[in-house]
């Protein structure tokens, strides 16, 4: 068994808690109301923001050994950068203040799973940080791939509202394949520990946040 394959074997647990979530249930079924989708694009927007600066100390601290995995991270933080202004931009679209997120505080399994990944970064093991990239990337590319036309459809939004999760479907699916390969060539024990490890913790904090979405006007809006 290659390292990729022991990595989702490895946390199989935590990643079916995430998608039997209810709400993640609802939106794979495209039942979102407005209010979650929204919501969802808020706590999107305070981790995706974070997402090139974390590479950008990530590839800092990688030692000479992984120089190869500096590249990569090259490459993802070309890709990335200037996303958070997509979900800005979706935020506008589907009439929410673009402003008040911005300039707003996350919740708090955000602000720790945040907090978690500078820290692991800085005191920990840097390569460490691909776990986050194997849970966020699988997450959006279910969620682009089985939600977001359902999801459009039921709220009626323009394709300008959906920029950042439809995109991260193609996008994310190429990144998971270079993200297949980089992991089966992570060799080290305490590189693979280190990956494994801040999978299971960031699906944990993700699937609190998710836990935290709103879904009483979902249910409302189904009764009317």
């Amino acid at each position: 068994m290659n390292f990729f394959e022991t990595l989702q074997e490895a946390t199989q647990q935590e990643r079916h808690e995430l998608f039997n979530l209810p709400i993640i249930l609802d939106a794979l079924q495209g039942k979102v109301s407005l209010e979650s989708y929204r919501a969802f694009l808020a706590q999107a927007y305070y981790h995706v923001r974070h997402t090139v600066p974390l590479m950008m100390a990530c590839g800092a601290r990688l030692p000479s050994r992984l120089e190869w995995l500096r590249k990569a991270v090259c490459e993802y933080i070309e890709d990335e950068y200037g996303h958070e202004q997509w979900v800005l931009n979706d935020i506008a679209a589907c009439g929410g203040d673009r402003d008040a997120v911005r300039d707003g505080q996350p919740s708090l399994p955000i602000e720790l799973m945040v907090s978690y990944l500078y820290d692991l970064i800085a005191r920990g093991n840097p390569a460490g940080l691909f776990g986050m990239v194997n849970v966020l990337e699988g997450t959006s590319i279910a969620l682009a791939t089985h939600a977001a036309g359902s999801i459009r459809a039921r709220l009626a939004l323009p394709e300008t509202a959906f920029s950042y999760l439809s995109s991260h479907g193609s996008l994310d699916i190429e990144h998971m394949q270079t993200y297949r390969r980089l992991m089966n060539q992570l060799e080290d024990p305490q590189d693979q520990a280190a990956v494994i490890q801040a999978s299971k913790v960031v699906y944990r904090l993700y699937a609190d946040m998710f836990r935290g979405l709103p879904r009483v006007a979902e249910a409302q809006h189904a009764a009317a």
